[in-house]
């Protein structure tokens, strides 16, 4: 791990439970330390900005390539994505990086992972910042309850789920060019001239990578992401009135499985992909929310 001051972004690997994890930090070794999971179908680029200005600020800012994302834990059954083992994924990176406590930040999968993180493991977790996806008894309680809404807005994960790589072939294209995902990402509110999305798409074109991104969607189990428990440190939920798969309902009943201090933030107008598109918003809360907890 290099030395990454003023907040310029160090590339490296880090070597845990017989992988290889690729990982982007910034701010100096020994700071306050900060721990980012990105979401599907992203990888760790999609907290750049947000390495950059929690580094500039004096933290130390550390987001990875989750499981299936980096090419070296790219494990071949879909069992190896069960919820549990991508949290243990996290502790084992935050182990080797010496970070015993840490603030924890999470955006769509990485929000799910956070979340159970901190409600497991809350001694090794100073605050939660969970953007997009709310807690997971939230979310599952709003689709049992029967919630049309909700209901429309996860269809897509029946689709992700089906056998034959359908959802391969829908995203990636008989031809393997990746339109399918170009064109997901414009209809959910990323602007076609972003350009992450270009290093998205290229990263789940790499042989096997799609199909493991996916593979966090099979092997979902309902009790699991049902029975999370409450979550008691710190926590800022961050959602956007434009989310294209996660309902108002859903994002205010979040509140009920936070017992530590709670703070709902909504960015109107903003879609899905606030760590991107919303970056300056995004950073804004998330310096208030760390500052105002103290180091």
């Amino acid at each position: 791990m290099g030395d990454s001051p003023d907040g310029v972004v160090d590339r490296f690997q880090v070597h845990v439970r017989g992988m290889v994890f690729d990982a982007r930090a910034a701010g100096p070794p020994g700071a306050r330390e900060v721990l980012l999971l990105h979401g599907f179908p992203q990888t760790s680029a999609s907290w750049q900005h947000q390495v950059e200005a929690l580094g500039a600020s004096g933290m130390r800012a550390l987001a990875f390539d989750q499981r299936g994302y980096s090419p070296g834990a790219r494990l071949p059954q879909v069992s190896d994505y069960r919820l549990g083992g991508l949290v243990d994924d996290a502790l084992a990176v935050a182990d080797a990086q010496g970070m015993d406590r840490f603030d924890l930040v999470g955006h769509d999968w990485g929000a799910m992972v956070a979340w159970v993180l901190a409600a497991r493991h809350p001694d090794r977790v100073r605050s939660l910042t969970a953007v997009s996806v709310p807690h997971p008894s939230a979310f599952a309680g709003v689709l049992s309850s029967g919630d049309a809404d909700q209901s429309s807005r996860s269809s897509y994960i029946g689709v992700f789920r089906q056998p034959g790589n359908v959802a391969e072939r829908l995203l990636l294209g008989e031809d393997g060019s990746g339109d399918g995902l170009r064109a997901m990402f414009h209809r959910s509110g990323m602007p076609p001239e972003a350009p992450e999305i270009a290093e998205f798409v290229a990263a789940m074109r790499q042989p096997g990578a799609l199909t493991a991104a996916l593979n966090w969607y099979r092997a979902m189990d309902a009790h699991e992401v049902s029975d999370v428990g409450l979550v008691e440190v710190p926590t800022m939920y961050v959602w956007s009135s434009e989310d294209i798969a996660i309902g108002r309902r859903a994002a205010e009943d979040c509140a009920r499985f936070v017992k530590g201090p709670y703070r709902f933030e909504v960015l109107e107008g903003v879609s899905h992909w606030i760590p991107e598109t919303a970056s300056d918003a995004l950073n804004a809360l998330l310096l208030d929310h760390l500052a105002t907890l103290g180091d």
